[in-house]
Order: C-alpha cells, then sequence, then structure tokens
C-alpha cells in the first residue's frame, strides 16, 4: 500500500468491510481507480465471487493492467463477454474469483438462473452517477435482492455533475442502489487536503495573451453566441431557458442541455429554433478550434462552413442560411480568420503565374557550392545568412500577389521557450542527481486532444531553433499552406467538372526535375540531408501522440470537419489559385517519393528507430483518464507541461508527487489570458464545488429510502391479479401461477424489462425467432422504437417480421413506443437520419409544398396504412414511454392464460435440431432461393415437409397456409409458372 495516500487508506477502511454496502463519491483526479482496485485486491480469493459492474472496456484493460502489478495474477481480473458460451460462463462463475461482465448479460444469466445469484460475494459498481430508475444496473441491483440479501453492493463515481440534476438525485441513486450509506469526498475534504497539502509541486503559471486577430475572432464568435442565445430565448418564451447562458456554452454538455430542454416540444417549434440549436453548437466548436488548431486548419474550417452553409447538396443557392453568418461579428471572423493565413493583393496579382525557372533551386545550387568548397562555412556563413544575404526568395508555389501571414499559435513560442528553460535546468541540476534520484528527465507534455497532440509534435519536430521568437514553425506553417492551397485548387476543379467546363491538367512532373546528369548536385543535396538528420538528432525527440512527421515527408491535405457534400469553394481567390497550381508541378503527395528515395535506412536507424536517452525524449499525450495516473508512474518525469488547463490532471499531479517521496516535480500550467479556455476552466472548478456542497446538504437533510420486500408483496399480488372470472356459471377460480412474460434476447439492451420486472411481471429470457415479447399463447408483440421503425420500413425488415407474426399467432402486435419526456408525435420524425434514405428519391416539390416535416410524418403514416391493409389481423399500440408500454402489458395479460418459453421458442424454428445439417445445406439453400421463403422462415418451412419434391406439390391454399397469403402466392406462382406456360 505504498502508493496508497493517508485519505485511500482512511476510504479503504471504512468501505472495505463486506457486510456493509455504500456509495462513494470521489472528485475527479483523486485515484478512484487505484482505490477500487485496492478493493478488489482485498477481495481477491477463489472463494469470493465477486462481480464489476458496468466497466467500459478501456476500465477492464487498465484494472486488469493494475492488479497484474499488485499481483492478482492466477487468474487476475476475467471479462465474461458474449462470445463465450452459455456453459463456460456457468464454469467461470463456479471457479470464483474476480470477473468483469456487461450489464445485459448479467440480467439475462440471473434470469435464467445461470449465475449462482445467492453466491455472489458482493458486486462493485462503477460510473454510478447512471443508476436511474430505467437504467439495466437498477434492474440488476433488484434481481440480486431478491435472492441474496447478504451479499455486498459498493458503487463509486466520480462525476458530481451528473448527480445534481432533477428533483433530489442522490436519494434517486441511493434508491435504486438499495443503499444507505455515502461517503462523499471532494477536494475540499479535510483528510483529503491534509494528504495533498504534504507536498506540493512547483506550479508555474504561464497566461498567454493571443495576437491581435485571434483576440478580434474570439470576441466576435462570443457576441454570435450571446445573439444565438437571445434570439433562442425570445423564440420560445414558454419555456424555462434559464440554464443557456454563455457559462454553461463552453462545455461539450450544452449541447444535449439545449435538446433536453426542448425534446417534449421539439415537434412544436418552427425551423428557426431548430436551425439556433444547429448554430450554436457549431459555435461552440468553431470557439475551440481557435484555442487548438492553427490558422490554416482554422480557416479551412471556415470555407467548409461558408460553404456548407451557402450551397446545397446539389450545388444551388441555399435559401435558408443560419442568421449569425448574416451579422456583422461573422464578417469579422472571415476576415480575421483569412488574414492570418495570408493576404492578397489584388493590384499585383496575375491571372497565370510564370513557370519557375529549373535554373533557380537555391537548395540546388548551395549544395553545388558546398560540394566544390566555394562556400565560407568556416568564417561563419550560414545558409540563413546566404539567404539573407541574397535576399528573401519567394516560393515557387506561392501565386502572385498572395502574401503568406502565418499566423502562429502563442503557445507554440511558448511551448519553445518553456522546453529550452527545461534543458537548461537540466544541464543546471546534471551534477546534483545522482543515479538513485527518484524521476527521470523525460518531459511530459499534455494537450487537450489528439488533434493537438499532432500540432504540438510536428511543431517540435520541424521547429527552427535559430528562428526568432513567433517564427520557429514557419517551415510547418508554410507546409500547411502549400495542401491548403492545393486542397483549394482540388475544390475548384471539382467544381468546374460538375459544371462540364473544361478543366486544366495538372503536370505529373515535379518543377525543376532533375536530370540524369545533375548526379553531383544530387549526392550533395543528399549528404546535406544527412548533415541535418544528425544536427537535429543531437536535439531533443519528440514521442506521444503522433510520429513526428519529417520535413520532407508526405504533405497532409487540410480537410476539417464539418462540410456537408462535396465542398463548394465561394473566396474570390480560388478559380485564381486552382489555375495558378495547374501550370505548377507535382502535387504535394508526388513529391514525396522522391524525397523518401534520400533516406539511408542502413545508416541511419538508429536516428529513427533507435532508444532515446530520457533527456532527448518528450512524450506528448492528450487528456484521458485514471490511465493518466499510470502514464505518471511509468515515466516518473520531472517536468511536466499541461499545454492546456485541466482540472483533474492537476490532481493527478499532486497525488503523483506526494506517493513518490523525494521526487521534484515542476509543472507549466499554460492558459490563453481572457479566453474561453479561460472561463471553461473557472467555470468547471465552481460547477464542481457547488455539485459537491449541493450533494452535501441533501445527505444531510434527506430521509432514508425505505427498502420493501418484494417477494412478500409479490405472492399476495399475484393471487389477486390471476383471479380468473372466465369460468362458465360465474363462480372464481383462484391460479398460483405466477404473471410473466417471454423477453427475447435482443430487447434487453431497452429499459423495458426491467420496467416490467419492476411491474411485478415474472420475466424469462429466450432467444425468439417470431416476435420480441410473447405475452399470452396468441399475443405476439413487435417492438419499435422511432430510429428503430424507420429503418426498418427502409430495409422491408418490418415487412418479414410482420409476416411471421401473422402466420404463426391469432394477435399480432406492433407496438410503436417513443422515448420519455420527448415529443409523442409523429411530425418529429423528420429529424431521424436514417430518415434520408426516404426522402433522397422524392420529386421536387413545387412550390408552396409541404415542409419536410409534414412530408416525413405522411410517409410513416402512408406506409403503416399498407402495413395494415397487407395484414388486416396485425394491430397497432402507440406508447408515449415504456412506462406506459408496462401498464399496457399489464392490461393486455388481464383474464389471459400464460404463455409457454418452451413452445415460444420454436415458433418459426427449427424443431428437428439434426434438419438443415449436412446433407439437408444444399436442400436449405435451394429452398431459400425461392421466392416468399427467407432466411427468417426456411426452417419453418423444411419443418413442415420432407423434400423439395413434396413442397413443389402443394397446391396454391395449402402453400399460402404455410407462407402466408402474398408469399405463398408468389412461391406457387414461380414453381408452376412453366406448367402454365406450356
Amino acid at each position: 500500500m505504498a502508493y496508497l495516500l493517508p485519505f485511500h487508506k482512511s476510504l479503504l477502511e471504512k468501505i472495505h468491510d463486506p457486510s456493509t454496502s455504500e456509495l462513494v463519491l470521489l472528485a475527479r483526479g483523486l485515484g478512484l481507480r487505484r482505490v477500487v482496485c485496492k478493493l478488489l485486491q482485498i477481495y481477491d480469493a477463489p472463494t469470493n465471487l465477486i462481480l464489476l459492474v458496468n466497466a467500459t472496456p478501456e476500465d477492464e484493460s487498465a484494472i486488469g493492467e493494475e492488479l497484474g502489478i499488485l499481483g492478482c495474477r492466477k487468474p487476475g481480473l476475467r471479462i465474461v463477454g458474449f462470445e463465450q458460451g452459455k456453459k463456460e460462463r456457468q464454469d467461470m462463475y463456479k471457479r470464483g474469483g474476480l470477473l468483469s461482465i456487461t450489464s445485459r448479460i448479467f440480467t439475462v444469466d440471473m434470469l435464467s438462473s445461470d449465475i449462482p445469484t445467492k453466491m455472489i460475494t458482493g458486486i462493485i459498481m462503477l460510473h454510478a452517477e447512471k443508476v436511474t430508475p430505467t437504467s439495466s444496473e437498477a434492474f440488476i441491483v433488484r434481481l440480486y435482492r431478491e435472492k441474496n440479501t447478504t451479499g455486498f453492493l459498493k458503487a463509486f463515481s466520480d462525476q458530481p455533475e451528473h448527480i445534481t440534476s432533477g428533483m433530489s438525485p442522490l436519494r434517486t441513486i441511493l434508491k435504486e442502489s438499495q443503499l444507505r450509506t455515502v461517503h462523499i469526498y471532494p477536494r475540499f475534504h479535510a483528510e483529503v487536503k491534509e494528504s495533498l497539502d504534504v507536498k506540493r509541486p512547483d506550479l508555474v503559471e504561464l497566461h498567454q495573451n493571443m495576437t491581435e486577430s485571434m483576440s478580434e475572432i474570439h470576441h466576435a464568435i462570443v457576441q454570435c453566441m450571446t445573439t444565438t442565445l437571445s434570439d433562442l430565448k425570445r423564440a420560445n418564451t414558454s419555456l424555462d431557458l434559464d440554464d443557456l447562458n454563455m457559462d454553461n456554452a463552453y462545455f461539450k454538455s450544452f449541447d444535449m442541455i439545449v435538446r433536453r430542454m426542448l425534446d417534449p416540444v421539439w415537434h412544436k417549434v418552427g425551423p428557426r429554433t431548430k436551425q439556433l440549436v444547429g448554430d450554436l453548437a457549431v459555435l461552440r466548436r468553431m470557439l475551440t478550434y481557435l484555442l487548438t488548431y492553427d490558422a490554416i486548419a482554422f480557416q479551412g474550417f471556415i470555407d467548409t462552413l461558408i460553404a456548407s452553409n451557402t450551397t446545397t447538396d446539389a450545388g444551388t443557392t441555399r435559401q435558408n442560411q443560419s442568421p449569425w453568418m448574416l451579422t456583422d461579428a461573422a464578417n469579422i471572423i472571415f476576415q480575421y480568420a483569412k488574414r492570418r493565413c495570408y493576404t492578397v493583393n489584388t493590384v499585383a496579382r496575375k491571372a497565370q503565374a510564370p513557370a519557375p525557372d529549373p535554373y533557380e533551386d537555391e537548395d540546388a545550387w548551395e549544395a553545388l557550392y558546398e560540394m566544390e568548397g566555394n562556400v565560407p562555412n568556416a568564417v561563419g556563413g550560414t545558409r540563413a545568412a546566404n539567404k539573407q544575404a541574397s535576399g528573401s526568395k519567394r516560393p515557387s508555389w506561392l501565386p502572385d500577389g498572395m502574401e503568406p501571414v502565418l499566423d502562429e499559435q502563442p503557445k507554440l513560442s511558448l511551448l519553445a521557450d518553456v522546453l529550452q528553460e527545461i534543458e537548461e535546468e537540466m544541464m543546471r541540476l546534471e551534477s546534483k542527481l545522482s543515479s538513485l534520484t527518484p524521476g527521470t528527465t523525460t518531459v511530459l507534455v499534455m494537450t487537450s486532444s489528439t488533434r493537438t497532440c499532432e500540432l504540438v509534435s510536428e511543431f517540435l519536430s520541424m521547429m527552427d531553433y535559430d528562428a526568432p521568437r513567433g517564427s520557429q514553425g514557419r517551415r510547418m506553417m508554410e507546409k500547411k499552406l502549400k495542401g491548403y492551397l492545393w486542397w483549394k485548387g482540388e475544390l475548384n476543379r471539382r467544381k468546374q467538372h460538375a459544371k462540364g467546363l473544361p478543366v486544366p491538367a495538372i503536370a505529373r512532373t515535379a518543377s525543376g526535375a532533375k536530370d540524369s546528369g545533375d548526379a553531383g548536385v544530387s549526392e550533395a543535396l543528399r549528404r546535406k540531408d544527412r548533415e541535418t538528420r544528425e544536427r537535429l538528432a543531437n536535439r531533443r525527440r519528440v514521442r506521444g501522440g503522433a510520429p513526428p512527421q519529417p520535413s520532407s515527408g508526405r504533405e497532409k491535405s487540410v480537410a476539417p470537419a464539418g462540410a456537408s457534400g462535396d465542398p463548394i469553394e465561394v473566396l474570390d481567390d480560388a478559380e485564381s489559385i486552382a489555375a495558378f497550381l495547374s501550370t505548377q508541378g507535382v502535387a504535394p503527395e508526388y513529391q514525396a517519393a522522391e524525397d523518401i528515395a534520400l533516406i539511408d535506412f542502413t545508416t541511419d536507424f538508429n536516428v529513427h528507430y533507435g532508444l532515446l536517452a530520457p533527456e532527448q525524449t518528450v512524450v506528448v499525450r492528450p487528456y484521458t483518464d485514471d490511465g493518466d495516473d499510470l502514464v505518471l508512474r511509468e515515466v516518473q518525469p520531472r517536468f511536466i507541461v499541461m499545454f492546456e488547463p485541466n482540472l483533474e490532471f492537476i490532481r493527478r499531479i499532486e497525488v503523483y508527487r506526494n506517493s513518490n517521496p523525494g521526487l521534484g516535480v515542476r509543472v507549466y500550467f499554460m492558459m490563453y489570458r481572457l479566453s474561453s479556455e479561460e472561463g471553461k476552466y473557472l467555470t468547471g472548478l465552481r460547477r464542481e464545488k457547488e455539485s459537491f456542497e449541493r450533494l452535501i446538504r441533501e445527505r444531510g437533510s434527506m430521509l432514508m429510502p425505505i427498502m420493501e420486500d418484494r417477494n412478500a408483496g409479490r405472492a399476495g399480488e399475484a393471487l389477486i391479479k390471476t383471479i380468473s372470472s372466465r369460468v362458465a356459471g360465474g363462480r372464481k377460480e383462484v391460479s398460483l401461477e405466477p404473471s410473466r412474460v417471454i423477453v427475447d434476447l435482443r430487447e434487453f439492451r431497452s429499459s423495458l424489462p426491467s420496467l416490467l420486472h419492476a411491474a411485478n411481471l415474472l420475466v424469462i429470457p429466450a432467444t425468439l425467432t417470431v416476435g420480441d415479447y410473447i405475452l399470452t399463447p396468441d399475443i405476439c408483440v413487435e417492438r419499435k422504437s422511432i430510429p428503430d421503425l424507420v429503418s426498418s420500413f427502409n430495409s422491408g425488415r418490418l415487412y418479414t417480421q410482420c409476416e411471421l407474426m401473422s402466420v404463426h399467432y391469432k394477435q399480432p402486435i406492433l407496438l410503436i413506443e417513443f422515448e420519455e419526456h420527448k415529443s409523442f408525435s409523429l411530425e418529429a420524425v423528420a429529424d431521424v437520419k436514417s430518415y434520408a434514405k426516404v426522402d433522397k428519391f422524392a420529386k421536387k416539390k413545387p412550390t408552396g409544398a409541404p415542409n419536410s416535416t409534414n412530408s416525413a410524418s405522411a410517409s410513416i403514416q402512408a406506409k403503416l396504412v399498407l402495413l395494415t391493409l397487407t395484414f388486416p389481423r396485425l394491430r397497432i399500440i402507440w406508447s408515449s414511454s415504456p412506462y406506459a408500454t408496462a401498464d399496457i402489458f399489464r392490461d393486455l395479460k388481464a383474464n389471459s392464460p400464460e404463455p409457454d418459453p418452451t413452445k415460444a421458442i420454436v415458433v418459426g424454428a427449427e424443431e428437428d435440431p439434426d434438419a438443415g445439417a449436412g446433407v439437408n445445406a444444399v436442400a436449405e439453400e435451394l429452398v431459400q432461393s425461392l421466392p416468399g421463403i427467407t432466411a427468417k422462415n426456411v426452417k419453418h418451412v423444411m419443418s413442415k415437409v420432407e423434400s423439395v419434391l413434396e413442397l413443389c406439390e402443394l397446391s396454391l391454399v395449402q402453400m399460402q397456409e404455410l407462407l402466408g397469403a402474398e408469399p405463398g402466392k408468389a412461391c406457387w406462382d414461380f414453381i408452376h409458372s412453366g406448367e402454365r406456360q406450356r
């Protein structure tokens, strides 16, 4: 327990008792995973059956690795998955130990009695904030407590913000988990504060100012968001939209907050409100991209955003544009975003640039001079000095009239200064540190995303150490600008091709191509490249989030997310750029093949693939979750650079510092001053503090939930429910048979089986071929949510399902279930993405035609009418929520016999287990190729007829009885069509 801090040990002492059950709420970054792993280590024994529930694949991998480090290797944490059969899972349960299991498998195995519920020692549940009355975790707890009242249940969560929405959220979690004790450990807890304040890391806060262009863009985006929020509130005055403010707009959860507020009336709001909701998500992303993307990538995002808002997928002009794009603030965004990349002089710009002179290749001449010994390097002449002496040469790929600005992210220059300071500090401490001193000199750089990680890695690998501050990434930015210009040219070529205009052919030979007589110059260039690589090898190398990109590597096209369809170029200089690029040599991707040949892997293997010394390594990683704790323990860095603020990682550093006595840690905390980045960090800190305070107040004032004994009340209710008054003579008869529902295994993804169990119905899981729910021997229900209904109509699957239900059951039912707290209307179906397949081939509507929402709902209604006309016995039931569905099922089962699970499983399936195997494989394939016979009913057909000959000799009436009216007629006509022709 050396890596546990005092507050970890205190918490484990409170919760390790196997006779108690409790809920633990811990602040993020304080080491929740190590507490869970230590608790699993304590309970690890063959005589104990400990189940880990609600763990993600990342949690399972990390916890299994951590338990292996702690010594739990025989067998350690075993994962129960769908690839394991029923018998194999039963054997794993009998052997005991630590098992991680999904909620769906756990539920089905308890209902099927495959797992010895009474023998379960305890359950450890992660992500307890997800426990709701309709969640699968609440279903698990009910099933667990019905048969096991002595085992423990310990739930954990480090997301307090998710537990503060609604009325008494903490009490709801405790009630559904059947817990009475809760431990709350925020950062300001006395034990936590005392443990982490012993040794504090050396924190250096670096507040970087944004450039003038970034400040203008940032202010304009905030102004657009404020205006959009005001328009949204003004358009929906009847709703309580107080939570829609700029403080919440910085977070990703803001989009879900807006949709949750508008979902109940989503079918009533107009298209303008829906567009404003989408615009808020776009503006929030744009605010994030401004601080994380480079100037070229941000301009590419702006270009695709303009294209998608001004043109449709068909290339026509869009009528309803986003309101914010028509404001003066949007014009500021577009102008300054372009100004960060380049400026265009319309007077000096020409229609077509002259072809470059192959004899003016500066690198080739300089290499030739070095080979001949004519360059005075001994005097101090460098390439930069030669450039300065001969004047700044304009790149050949840059169009006339375009002046590159290439505004770098200010944080990149600040990062270069920080790394220089760290290198000097390492040299100063080199003599003082011994080999026994804990920690390494590897520098750890943490970023907010993989995209930022790639940008930092590319900057460090291509950085010019001799350039002035703010221009060290000039080569990287020129590379990105070159790819961006090529990307715009390609878009314009596609636009001309779509319009049927002639497209200029792009030359496939590089400008200034090498001749066979230039072997001496090429050899000099190769030697110069080797010297450059050897010089850079002595510099600090980059390892981490993305592989370093060599300066001669393949150019990447800037293709930012957010474009819909083929992006259409709308800027004025697009055509001139395309015309200029058509006169140039080769595209960036064609140049890479020649440059790769310059690398000699036999002599430079260690440079590219060898092991690096810690003092020459920079590890660049994005923030993740508790896995960052393992990274800190493995790398053990003395210097950590937080490229972007992250509250939980600061606490991880505090835990890491206090867990390693004698280790000095310096943290460089970088943040843009007066930006959304700073506002998001401070708002997140305040929200977490307020959430913990609210939970502490609720714990002190709430009433403890009463845990009812479901077994005691179920017996009496079952007697009352199963009294039958349908006996002749009016006398009543009491049946002790419990009320049950047979549920298909695939339906356990939904919340309906849990609610049926809560309604005192016995849920029996089974693999059903026909239907989803069997209520009585005559009633079969096919349940469809709205997205599933739309996709089933598009694929034709619903027709086959209704056909099978009509063949095998007297009362087939189609249940259309809407989601709770959402609009109970078909007009909202137009927002389902899969519905695009339906409207894709729709005819162009005349002027004044109804909008897409009405057409979408009308199309669904028309298909439902056709479905009922095809299957007259089919009944359609509309349900507003899963709660309403549970009540409907209870009413349908009233005064009806109970279904038989054995008969329900074989309905529509093969009765003879040997049929269809071996010698019947060819016959099955032949029968399935006939019209009206599908994979769903082929087993049923083969169970009714003994051979293909017998199937062909059936009459039309017999065929229709076997397959149904329409499929039977289609199959009979296909078989006998030749006889009618003769």
